[in-house]
């Protein structure tokens, strides 16, 4: 068998027995204490929990999911299944920091009325007609980053391109202006980085003080856009400042940390999808030559990226009533993981879920999540990631790597820190 027919074999596509290494591994599993190895390659592990122990409950007493069905059954049903983080974060952050003020008041971990009121102001300012206006800029944007590692003949794909993108995007949906942004994407790293499943001093603290740094810059930056409005239809931040048609508005507090809401879910995932789509065509060399030969493509590759290597790999809820999924009582108030990850590679919905398949469909994945809180903004992400990935390939398909691609050392986001290649 040649190397490249060893890079589409299926493990998991044939049906087989539990093994006994299946039930250790699940019988063993905690977020809390990782090998090292599960931060380049959960998916052995994903898989024998989805094999062995699904609904799995781990040393703390909350629940594990990792078959497609059950999230997609607890992303839709938010009358039991809640959202809000308050009685997790308490403990982990403590209730007076601004950790637990930012991430028990942006849009992701709320349930209404907070959370309709924050998500449909966002979605009005990325409806399908101001999205489509963004792409001359956005093509402009990739454009330039491409001349700019041209010059030099190599690059790193992650700190000079995939996450310089979303830093300009989520830039200009909040009219930041460009001698402020430097900062942006060490902020969003720190306060993400303090979502971790394990927290320490050293993160916490960090993710404190970014959240700190980005409020007194907030506060300057929306005085200055209370005096100066921009247009509504295209700033976010004026948009959020003047609320909705019925004079509903949002408080101060809401107002400041949904703005570093929008720069973190913006940042993060979208700078994973573009990296890891990249690292996949490095590591498919199949999947790259069909993409070349056929760029229309583009389009269900990037779903295909979002599946395979899915750039936000855990959500959570907790259960706000008892409950029941797959004869497995849920007590009310359990805490729930839900492995994004896992689902997406689930072979009750994918045929061959371990191969990379370009052209895949359909493809139901769920790097979005599903239900009210599907991401808000996936359709501007999807875009980011065809310009990206689809203008680099179109004009160095021979891209090559130099050194070892990188993982940052995350469970919930699943991405590159370094990335390096040369330009061919």
């Amino acid at each position: 068998m040649s190397s490249t027919d060893q890079s589409r074999v299926d493990p998991a596509s044939v049906p087989r027995p539990v093994s006994r290494e299946d039930v250790a591994i699940a019988r063993n599993f905690s977020l809390k204490d990782l090998p090292d190895t599960f931060y380049d390659d959960p998916y052995p592990t994903y898989r024998a929990l989805q094999s062995a122990d699904p609904i799995h409950r781990m040393p703390d007493g909350s629940l594990f999911l990792t078959r497609h069905r059950d999230l997609e059954s607890i992303f839709k049903d938010t009358a039991r299944f809640s959202s809000d983080k308050k009685v997790e974060f308490a403990p982990k952050y403590g209730a007076d920091s601004l950790l637990f003020q930012h991430h028990t008041t942006s849009l992701v971990f709320n349930d209404p009325p907070l959370h309709t009121r924050v998500r449909r102001l966002i979605a009005g300012a990325l409806n399908p007609r101001a999205i489509a206006e963004m792409e001359p800029s956005l093509i402009a944007l990739v454009d330039c980053l491409l001349d700019d590692m041209q010059a030099r003949g190599k690059a790193d794909l992650i700190e000079d391109f995939a996450s310089a993108i979303p830093v300009e995007v989520i830039g200009n949906l909040l009219a930041i202006p460009h001698r402020d942004r430097a900062p942006l994407r060490g902020w969003s790293l720190a306060i993400l980085g303090a979502l971790e499943p394990f927290l320490s001093e050293d993160v916490q603290g960090r993710g404190e003080r970014a959240v700190g740094e980005f409020l007194t810059y907030l506060r300057d930056l929306v005085a200055d856009r209370r005096a100066r409005p921009g247009d509504a239809e295209h700033d976010v931040l004026t948009r959020l400042i003047q609320g909705e048609a019925n004079g509903e508005r949002l408080s101060e507090v809401e107002l400041l940390q949904n703005c570093i809401f929008i720069l973190n879910a913006g940042h993060e995932t979208t700078t994973n999808l573009i990296g890891n789509g990249l690292e996949l065509l490095l590591r498919f060399p199949d999947e790259r030559r069909r993409l070349i030969e056929d760029p229309a493509l583009i389009k269900s590759a990037i779903e295909e990226f979002l599946r395979f290597e899915s750039s936000n790999q855990l959500g959570n809820r907790r259960a706000i009533e008892d409950a029941e999924i797959d004869g497995v009582a849920i007590p009310q108030g359990s805490l729930i993981t839900l492995c994004i990850g896992a689902a997406n590679r689930d072979p009750d919905i994918f045929a061959e879920p371990e191969r990379l398949d370009i052209s895949r469909s359909p493809n139901r994945h769920l790097a979005f999540a599903s239900g009210a809180h599907a991401c808000v903004g996936l359709t501007l992400a999807r875009l980011e990631g065809r310009i990206a990935i689809g203008r680099l390939l179109a004009r160095f398909p021979n891209f090559a790597a130099t050194g070892p691609a990188h993982r940052a050392r995350r469970v919930r986001f699943h991405g590159f820190t370094s990335l390096p290649v040369t330009l061919i």
